[in-house]
C-alpha cells in the first residue's frame, strides 16, 4: 500500500483512499508513515487530512474514513 501512495503521489501530487474498520485505518497510516519516509528522501513531504464519508456496499451504507494525502516541498 506504501508503494501504490508513493507511485500516485509522485504522478499526480495526490492520493485518496476510502477505509473501513480499525484494521484498515492501521494499515492505511502505517502505509502513509512509510511513504512518507520514502518521499522525504526525493525533497517531498506528505500532509494526510482525515474526513467521513459514506460509502454504499451491497447496498448498505457504511461510514468510512476518507484519506487524502497530498505532496508538499519539504520544509
Amino acid at each position: 500500500m506504501a508503494g501504490a501512495f508513493i507511485g500516485v503521489v509522485r504522478e499526480t501530487g495526490r492520493a485518496e483512499v476510502h477505509v473501513i474498520g480499525a484494521g484498515a485505518v492501521n494499515q492505511a497510516m502505517k502505509a502513509i508513515a512509510i511513504a512518507r519516509g520514502y518521499l522525504e528522501t526525493s525533497g517531498l513531504d506528505l500532509v494526510c487530512v482525515p474526513s467521513f464519508t459514506e460509502l454504499t456496499i451491497d447496498g448498505n451504507v457504511r461510514t468510512a474514513l476518507r484519506l487524502v494525502v497530498e505532496s508538499r516541498p519539504v520544509g
